[in-house]
């Protein structure tokens, strides 16, 4: 008897592909079906994202779609997955206390509502926002923008009082090159939704 796949022959779908996780992501499970043709989706099921994608599509136009949908599906996630508003605060409590001389914010939040800064701090109620985008990126670049944002508690403008207080932390100068190089588009994370060409993130303050 003939199995199911030779039934129906070239409309039998490939095996699924397993990738592991990254840094921005968990492991993915892509399921490519002949049944689908331009629409694609992602979801979280038991720790990992399971996307289903048309079969047959370019090597870059499956990427774009692929990344789409996967970005669609952590965005919400990311904060949470570094441990969320509590998290974020403790860090600037520590960094604070290593690199600014114990500087205090009164509210350290991650932010869905950025658009394209990474951070902003407002010195006059001592509120500190992060962009959630930065929670996809290495922790040393997340370090680096909190210290940005502390700096501004004691020093409002860009200065050169400013820049060495910035320039305390060890990792700034790697940081700016990481965040100069996400900004021109050379980061996959940098990829808006649908695969959208990179929208680059600047400083609010």
């Amino acid at each position: 008897m003939p199995s199911p796949t030779d039934m129906r022959g070239s409309r039998a779908s490939p095996s699924p592909e397993h990738r592991p996780a990254t840094a921005h992501r968990p492991p993915l499970e892509i399921h490519r079906s002949v049944r689908r043709h331009r629409s694609a989706s992602a979801a979280y099921r038991d720790g990992r994202i399971v996307v289903r994608l048309p079969a047959g599509l370019p090597a870059a136009e499956e990427r774009l779609l692929l990344d789409g949908v996967v970005r669609k599906v952590t965005d919400p996630h990311r904060p949470v997955m570094t441990g969320g508003d509590a998290a974020l605060a403790a860090r600037a409590v520590a960094l604070a206390d290593r690199y600014l001389g114990g500087v205090r914010p009164r509210r350290v939040t991650w932010s869905t509502r950025m658009g394209s800064r990474y951070g902003s701090c407002t010195p006059s109620d001592g509120t500190i926002r992060i962009s959630s985008e930065m929670a996809a990126h290495p922790a040393f670049v997340r370090d680096y923008v909190l210290v940005h944002e502390l700096a501004h508690l004691q020093v409002s403008g860009h200065g050169p009082a400013f820049h060495a207080l910035v320039a305390r932390f060890p990792g700034a100068e790697r940081a700016r090159s990481y965040l100069d190089g996400y900004q021109a588009g050379g980061f996959g994370a940098a990829r808006g939704p649908g695969g959208a060409e990179p929208v680059g993130n600047s400083w609010s303050s």
